[in-house]
């Protein structure tokens, strides 16, 4: 089978090594255009480009896939499957209709629940203990296609969104080229997706989601520091300075008011929180300074309680 990769970021990079190392036939790659980043507004390469180049596979970097131009271009490769992990914008049915057996996407969660931007986010966030990839063939809504495949895996208590994404990015390429052995041998199934209210949309973070309210339990806030971690994080005002916290546990049970500081040493810095909950920072930066252990800050930022 002929097969285009579309993807953009690190994830997609990993799913189309995944694809790659299983000796698929990868006529092309599409990415998006190089963005200038940094001080220097110096133009980078897509995660996904870079690797590409790398293997030797022809790159196309579109501004739009509307334009019937890059729609004809796509016609003339051929495909007879189409992967998308992660590309970045919405398709056109035009393009959905191009290849020949079909085209599938890497979403990662188990579909329908966490459609949209930031599923493996919210899966911490909401302190879910499984999670997953779904291979689903593409559809005109956002992630409303029939479901092709799934993989779940657990997820670890101390896991944050950042090792998560890792772990999902290396299980989406296992599912993307097991997809893509079922498409070629005819197996693949199709399951309609049924979306009731019991699902969340995964909606994109945002900078409002990070301020720490210690009025809440200490697993919530937990959940919080995991959740929103590479970006935007967690964050908290302590004496007037602003830390993003990279990590947490709960502590013991407290009588303190929610936001007291109950200790701060060697263990990190523990706060009270609601429900006579606490809550232990043990990492954090500091703005202005650089990400470190708890216990490093206060040696040259002592707390006095």
């Amino acid at each position: 089978m002929r097969i285009v990769f579309m993807g953009t970021p690190v994830f997609a990079a990993e799913v189309l090594r995944r694809l790659v190392e299983d000796r698929w036939d990868i006529a092309a790659v599409y990415t998006q255009p190089d963005k200038p980043k940094n001080r220097g507004m110096k133009l980078l390469a897509t995660p996904v480009k870079e690797y590409a180049l790398a293997e030797g596979i022809p790159v196309y970097q579109p501004v739009s896939c509307r334009d019937e131009a890059v729609l004809a271009e796509l016609r003339g490769l051929a495909p007879d499957v189409i992967v998308v992990a992660a590309y970045g914008k919405l398709l056109p049915q035009a393009l959905l209709d191009i290849p020949r057996k079909a085209i599938i996407n890497v979403h990662s969660s188990i579909l329908p629940q966490y459609r949209g931007a930031a599923p493996i986010n919210w899966a911490i966030l909401n302190g879910d203990s499984e999670t997953g990839v779904t291979i689903q063939y593409m559809a005109a809504e956002l992630d409303a296609g029939d479901i092709l495949l799934t993989k779940t895996t657990p997820i670890s208590p101390e896991e944050d969104a950042g090792q998560l994404y890792d772990r999902l990015a290396r299980l989406g390429g296992e599912a993307a080229s097991e997809a893509l052995s079922r498409l070629r041998d005819g197996t693949a199934e199709r399951t309609p997706q049924v979306y009731g209210p019991q699902y969340q949309y995964a909606s994109l973070l945002s900078r409002d989601m990070s301020p720490m309210d210690w009025q809440r339990p200490a697993g919530e806030l937990v959940n919080q520091v995991r959740g929103l971690i590479p970006w935007p994080c967690a964050t908290t005002d302590v004496a007037g300075v602003r830390w993003k916290v990279f990590r947490a546990h709960p502590g013991g049970e407290t009588q303190a008011a929610p936001g007291t500081i109950l200790s701060a040493g060697r263990d990190g810095i523990a706060v009270a929180c609601g429900g006579g909950s606490s809550l232990v920072i043990t990492e954090l930066q500091a703005d202005g300074g650089k990400r470190m252990a708890a216990a490093d800050y206060l040696r040259g930022h002592p707390i006095k309680l």
